[in-house]
């Protein structure tokens, strides 16, 4: 079950609003674990009972175990970091041993020329989340941050709870905290997370998902057979798309905290007005920047240390950033090149582009669509086409290409690339700030919604890209 979905929006959220709405505040979080655990389990329901099941239950087991790992921490200190290392350890196996267990094998399999066998193991939903929420809880647990969440349903809540459960934003106990114990409901609130809500899913169903076509288009027709021209203008209906259908998620997810009284984090921060990309990733996914900051870049000594230790510590930071994203080597790759790009910046033409900042503007139009280009295409062959077809360096080939291809795709795809532009700037959010409380308002973002339900009652739309991740 996905929330651009007519599954989530008129059976599972108004059955869920209905029942959280009229439950006690003694019982609201005791209905966002139930209703979470039922969110959750409906991913799997595909793949068969027994498999709902597994997965269900090593999702409680999760929960379960770092709740009793929290409660041991603080109250045996003197043990407290055998009880860190074994919660580290027990979270990162299981995030390990489901991601990239695969990926280990074929490795192994390619360099020793062995012959081990490789079976198809599911990624358990949201684990790379949760994972990181489980882990920082503990941390800050240890750390003297916070106390330990006495309750389990309390912790299960803050956990499971179905917004932030399978994409993000990665909210950590500290920030939601005090709503957990009391926090206020209002007629204002839902009208704020419903209007949230319905711009998120305009975002991801009438965005994200028309861009999304001519990236699926260009799959079908093969890199190789594509002029120039086309690749740029797929490149960036790529970058588009997957920014709106992520941050699609992120603002629904805000408007569906806001609803049940939590304030979860902004995730973006409009990356793409960015002029260098250590700006654009202060403001992309800002939850896992902060997550990888707070619990990785900081303990290894941040940037308080020598030039060496400081391009090392970027280096972890950024590897473990890439293998985070996939069990694949275009991942790694990806992490070593914003790396390497973080450092030329931060070395040398930081400064410069932050003071022209035009060109700082020409430099990341280059450079974002090239370093999404490495994020998309996982086949090293196909990465290598489509690069070339970039720069129209592509040796000869009896492939017959249409050099005005990108006329007929641009016909297509256009208007939906012009909309991209806008929408990620502010004048939408300066706009709609102004007519906000109109009824002007309120009839365009109901057009957006309903605009939204005949696109899904089309089918017209597709999965969470960073569902997968």
């Amino acid at each position: 079950m996905v929330f651009s979905s007519l599954e989530f929006i008129f059976l599972f959220l108004p059955a869920f609003l209905l029942v959280y709405g009229t439950a006690s505040k003694k019982y609201k979080n005791a209905v966002i674990l139930l209703g979470s655990i039922f969110f959750y389990s409906m991913g799997f329901r595909d793949l068969g009972k027994e498999k709902l099941i597994l997965y269900t239950s090593l999702f409680l087991l999760t929960i379960l175990f770092n709740f009793i790992i929290g409660e041991f921490i603080q109250h045996f200190r003197k043990a407290s970091k055998f009880w860190l290392i074994l919660g580290i350890i027990y979270n990162f196996s299981l995030l390990v041993f489901f991601k990239y267990t695969g990926f280990f094998l074929e490795n192994i399999n390619g360099l020793f020329r062995a012959d081990l066998p490789i079976k198809e193991i599911i990624l358990p939903i949201g684990i790379s989340f949760y994972t990181f929420q489980n882990v920082s809880y503990i941390i800050d647990v240890y750390r003297k941050k916070v106390d330990s969440e006495n309750n389990l349903i309390n912790y299960g809540a803050y956990i499971s709870m179905y917004p932030q459960l399978i994409a993000g934003p990665i909210v950590t106990y500290s920030t939601v905290a005090k709503e957990l114990k009391s926090r206020t409901h209002s007629i204002k609130k839902v009208e704020n997370g419903l209007k949230t809500f319905t711009i998120g899913l305009g975002y991801k169903v009438l965005l994200a998902n028309q861009l999304g076509g001519m990236w699926s288009d260009l799959s079908m027709i093969g890199y190789d057979s594509i002029s120039s021209s086309l690749a740029w203008m797929g490149i960036i209906a790529y970058s588009f798309q997957l920014y709106f259908d992520f941050m699609g998620y992120s603002f629904i997810a805000i408007g569906l905290g806001e609803i049940m009284g939590f304030t979860i984090p902004k995730n973006f921060d409009y990356p793409y007005l960015s002029v260098t990309m250590t700006e654009f990733w202060r403001r992309w996914h800002i939850t896992l920047g902060s997550w990888f900051r707070e619990y990785v870049y900081f303990p290894l000594g941040g940037s308080r240390c020598s030039k060496p230790k400081i391009v090392r510590n970027f280096l972890v930071v950024w590897l473990f950033t890439g293998i985070w994203h996939g069990a694949s080597w275009n991942f790694v790759l990806w992490g070593l090149v914003l790396f390497a790009l973080i450092m030329l910046e931060r070395f040398v033409i930081g400064d410069f582009l932050n003071k022209y900042r035009i060109i700082g503007h020409l430099y990341m139009f280059l450079v974002i669509p090239l370093t999404w280009l490495l994020f998309a295409i996982t086949d090293f062959s196909n990465l290598g086409i489509y690069f070339s077809k970039l720069f129209g360096i592509s040796a000869e080939s009896d492939v017959i290409i249409n050099a005005n291809d990108y006329v007929k795709y641009w016909k297509i795809y256009g208007k939906f690339l012009i909309a991209g532009v806008i929408f990620s700037t502010r004048i939408p959010e300066m706009i709609y700030k102004k007519i906000k409380n109109t009824p002007f308002c309120a009839v365009l973002l109901l057009v957006v919604f309903w605009a939204s339900v005949y696109c899904m009652y089309k089918g017209m739309n597709d999965p969470f890209l960073y569902f997968r991740f």
